[in-house]
């Protein structure tokens, strides 16, 4: 398969999903300026010294959003081999990072890529999300926001969640979601359950089932059409609001109730 293409822009990055686990991806790009590969979340090495022998391509570096073993446990291998930085949240469970980053800080690349840090605990206290903000906007957002869905609160609470995502929700809606599991089509069909007549999500669905059926990932989404379809972002849509409330059979009196009622919705469907 070949990498994704962000945009026809003239300096579009090129990103590439490369399949690990059963479901996970390991997000992977290489640097303009200096062609060194950097990755997103190697839970394990085996894809990645596949795809770095494929392509005839050196690590540059490692980013990680939060201390999952499926998004860690490659660290050590790629280390022996590529002695490099590795970039993630302070976190006392990942004893690999050299360069620890927080809320508003900026990770420079080359010098042509620069991401904003965001700091997005819910799922887990230390996750952090690497936002570029560029003519090709993506967002490699861990686990926190999934392609018609969102990730469970592990750790976090509700509020906390629901802050993470309305945080994602501000960036500009051609942004690319780079997440990092093959949950799509499951999402939707719990979204169709919370709402059965969204148009929008009905073709996103039929569109995502083709993508499937060919072997390909439904990666990246983009946030328009998260915004669209996805009902963790929806927690203002009256039809949202409706479903929550009929599910716990009384009345949600914040944004927070909704998304707080619709995850636990989730965590049983």
């Amino acid at each position: 398969m070949k990498p994704l293409a962000l945009n026809n822009h003239k300096n579009m990055l090129s990103v590439y999903p490369i399949p690990a686990f059963t479901d996970n991806y390991i997000w992977i790009f290489q640097d303009p300026a200096t062609h060194l590969a950097y990755v997103v979340d190697p839970g394990e090495s085996a894809p990645v010294f596949d795809y770095l022998n494929q392509q005839n391509w050196d690590l540059g570096g490692i980013l990680i959003t939060h201390h999952h073993w499926d998004h860690t446990g490659g660290i050590e291998d790629l280390l022996a081999k590529y002695p490099v930085p590795v970039y993630g949240p302070d976190s006392a469970n990942i004893s690999h990072i050299t360069h620890k980053l927080y809320h508003g800080d900026s990770l420079a690349i080359g010098n042509q890529l620069t991401f904003e840090i965001l700091e997005i605990p819910g799922h887990t206290l230390d996750h952090i999300a690497y936002f570029l903000n560029s003519e090709d906007p993506l967002v490699f957002c861990g686990d926190t926001l999934f392609a018609g869905g969102c990730g469970r609160i592990f750790e976090g609470t509700p509020a906390q969640m629901h802050a993470s995502l309305s945080a994602l929700a501000q960036l500009p809606k051609d942004t690319r979601v780079c997440c990092t599991h093959e949950y799509t089509l499951g999402n939707l069909n719990f979204a169709k359950t919370v709402e059965p007549t969204n148009a929008d999500l009905l073709e996103r669905i039929a569109v995502d089932s083709k993508t499937r059926e060919a072997n390909s990932p439904t990666l990246p989404s983009t946030l328009a059409l998260e915004l669209e379809t996805n009902p963790f972002l929806r927690t203002k849509a009256q039809s949202v609001i409706q479903a929550a409330e009929t599910f716990l059979g009384s009345p949600c009196n914040s944004d927070v109730e909704v998304l707080a009622a619709i995850r636990q919705w989730k965590d049983n469907f």
